[in-house]
């Protein structure tokens, strides 16, 4: 399964956007957004978020 973001705890800071390999997340709107068909569950995001706001599932 893809990584998927708790918008409640993403504050926006775009490490995870810098750091994913598949170019997968984008920020909308402030928060980060994953595109399922491009994530490669790789889970670094996961590894790189500060809040803890992104998980696999």
């Amino acid at each position: 399964m893809p990584a998927k973001v708790n918008t409640d705890e993403c504050t926006g800071c775009g490490i995870c956007t810098d750091e994913c390999p598949a170019s997968a997340i984008e920020l909308k709107n402030e928060k980060a957004k994953v595109d399922e068909e491009e994530c490669t569950e790789c889970g670094t995001c996961v590894d790189s978020c500060p809040n803890s706001a992104i998980k696999m599932e």
